[in-house]
Parts: structure tokens; C-alpha cells; sequence
């Protein structure tokens, strides 16, 4: 371990230093003027990090988008990773994870038409074809963008994870860090996500604290708030209640394939049954050996009642699965998860800030 540990000190420390400067010089060449920014008539709301990895920020685009849906007529555009299409997609009843990207699949299937949805790596060219195809569109929010300063946005959003906080990280490839922290000045909102429900007053000056953020900088935090679970294939689910599933269930199969499934897996663990995990990398695309394995796991599971519960983003990718098997279909649930605001600072209070600050 010492040896494991001194061979990445020596050599990925050295290109942390090198990325690093790289992204100075990059950020700095915006700041002077050199590389361009693209300002639109429309605001443009940029919901990012500066850690690579599961911050939670499609709950986050989620609940803006939700806040403003009355409001605004609202696009969301992101980079649709890991694709198999290229170039602007926009996102309509016939779209599958493979055309737009999970994260922006599972946008599309929350909201069902009452938010545009498209991916572009180009945001440039994709906000100005949102606005082609539609020119009612009053506010386009642009997702995991925050590096991306080729578009100048009106309020910039940065997702942090309250475990991980990226004060204590490093650069790429030697930490999680996509710039350095003195990135997080460009932030208009700083939101600390994923905190844990017993926070007292002393942990949030504690937070407070550390970020030391300027005063036109809003901080605010937020936690994970899972729903009941949802059949993965509903046409063939059973008619017994969801959260009895959860409640009486004897044994769990847990599938997921995020960023940071550790909060998933410990709400799992909150319950009475036994939970099994599999865990995969984040966006994973699943083959029909894991499906394989996954059926395998799942037979050798004990218990009268068990059940495969998986993340909702996960759900989107397997319920498009064409090797999924039909036996498990009525044994398969997701977790819906959306996002509170803790502490003094409410749903309102977000609301207000971003209305303030797009106007």
C-alpha cells in the first residue's frame, strides 16, 4: 500500500500540477477575452461541479426546472453522455437512452413535454437550435456545463457534495477536481448536496466556514429525497402497494451504476431486509453477461419475498435493455430521488434567489 501510494504521489501529483495549469491558462484566456464568450436574450442558468464523479446535479437541473415550468417556458440542454447519436437531438416520445444520454432520457420522461429537452456537445450551436425550433423558450438550463465558458450564462450553479467537499481535494488525475477551487468564484449559488439529515446548527457555520465564499456568492444545502418505489416496467408490475415491496421485503438485490451509489445503498440498508449490492460504473451501458449475472445473483438470493431495486437512472437504461428477461420484470423497482433544501434555507428561499438574479 505504502509503495501503491508513493508511485501515485510521484507520478500523478506531477500531472495534476501540469493539468492544472492548463486550466488556468484556459480560464484566464476567457477572463482577458481571448477564447469568446456567447451571450443570448434568453438567461442561461449553468448547473456544474468542479469534482468529477456523482454530486447530484440532474436532481438539481430537475427541481429549476420544476421551479420555473409555470413560469418560463424552459429547455434543458446537456452533453448527453455516452451517446451513440453525435450533434443536436432533441429529445421527443421516440427517444431511448442510446439516442439522448440516461440523464437526459430520465429529464424528458419526469417531465413529458412540459420541459424542451436536447443534448448537444456544442452548447453554442444547441442553444441557438433550441431557439430556432422554438422560439417561446424564456430560460435554457445547461447541464454538468460549468467548464464549459464558451457560453456566458446568467447565473451559474455549482453542486457540492457535502462528503466530499472540494476543499479538501485535489486536481485530476491525482484528486476529483476538474479546475482548481478557486473556480468556485465564477459560481453565482454554491449548493452543498447530500448532507445528512442530523445537521445542527454548528455544522452548517462549520460549512460556512470552510467555503468562505464571497457576499455576492448564495450558499445553500441540500439533501436526497427518495420517493417510493417505482416498477421499472409497469405494464407488468404487481398490484400490491410499492413501499410494502421495501417495507416486508426479505432479501434486496441492489443494481446501480451512478457516480456515488453509497447514499443509495445506505437508505437500502435503513430497512429491515438484507441488501446484496452490485455495483457498476457510473452511466454504465448493460451488456447481456450483466444481465447474466444479474439474473444468476438475483435466483440465488434468499427469502420468500425478493426484490431488484436500482437507481432512476439505472431504471431508464434497463427498462430500455433488450436482454432484460421477462420473469424479472415484476420483481425490478427504482428509487425515486429528488432534492430538499435544509436548514434556514427553504425551497423559497432558492426560488426567490434564482428569479433575482435571472431578472
Amino acid at each position: 500500500m505504502k509503495f501503491k501510494n508513493f508511485v501515485s504521489t510521484c507520478v500523478l501529483l506531477p500531472c495534476s500540477k501540469l493539468y492544472g495549469m492548463a486550466t488556468f491558462v484556459r480560464n484566464k484566456f476567457f477572463d482577458w477575452g481571448i477564447l469568446k464568450q456567447i451571450e443570448f436574450d434568453v438567461p442561461v442558468v449553468v448547473v456544474g461541479n468542479l469534482a468529477a464523479g456523482g454530486t447530484g446535479k440532474t436532481p438539481h437541473v430537475e427541481f429549476i426546472a420544476s421551479s420555473f415550468r409555470h413560469s418560463h417556458k424552459v429547455a434543458v440542454l446537456s452533453r448527453g453522455y455516452k451517446r451513440a447519436t453525435k450533434g443536436f437531438v432533441l429529445a421527443g416520445p421516440h427517444s431511448t437512452p442510446r439516442d439522448i444520454g440516461d440523464e437526459a432520457y430520465q429529464i424528458w420522461r419526469k417531465f413529458r413535454g412540459e420541459v424542451v429537452v436536447a443534448v448537444c456537445e456544442d452548447r453554442v450551436a444547441g442553444i441557438r437550435r433550441l431557439l430556432e425550433i422554438d422560439p417561446a423558450i424564456s430560460l435554457v438550463i445547461l447541464d454538468d456545463a460549468f467548464q464549459h465558458r464558451y457560453v456566458k450564462p446568467k447565473v451559474s450553479i455549482v453542486v457540492s457534495e457535502y462528503n466530499r467537499p472540494i476543499y479538501r481535494d485535489k486536481l485530476l488525475p491525482y484528486g476529483r477536481l476538474r479546475e482548481s477551487r478557486r473556480g468556485l468564484d465564477r459560481a453565482d449559488v454554491v449548493i452543498v448536496s447530500k448532507c445528512p439529515d442530523a445537521m445542527n446548527p454548528l455544522d452548517y457555520r462549520v460549512v460556512i466556514k470552510d467555503y468562505n465564499l464571497y457576499p455576492y456568492q448564495h450558499l445553500f444545502f441540500s439533501k436526497l429525497a427518495y420517493g417510493n418505489l417505482t416498477p421499472v416496467f409497469p405494464d407488468v408490475a404487481t398490484s400490491m402497494p410499492y413501499l410494502d415491496w421495501m417495507t416486508d421485503a426479505d432479501t434486496v438485490l441492489a443494481v446501480a451504476g451512478i457516480g456515488n451509489p453509497r447514499p443509495f445503498v445506505r437508505y437500502l440498508k435503513s430497512f429491515d431486509a438484507v441488501v446484496k449490492v452490485d455495483v457498476y460504473p457510473d452511466h454504465h451501458n448493460y451488456t447481456r453477461k450483466d444481465i447474466d449475472h444479474l439474473v444468476d445473483r438475483f435466483n440465488h438470493l434468499k427469502g420468500r419475498r425478493r426484490i431488484i431495486v436500482t437507481t432512476e437512472k439505472d431504471a431508464v437504461r434497463l427498462a430500455t435493455n433488450p436482454y432484460f428477461p421477462h420473469e424479472l420484470k415484476s420483481s425490478i423497482f427504482y428509487l425515486p430521488v429528488e432534492v430538499e433544501f435544509t436548514g434556514s434555507e427553504q425551497r423559497p428561499g432558492l426560488d426567490k434567489t434564482l428569479r433575482k438574479l435571472i431578472k
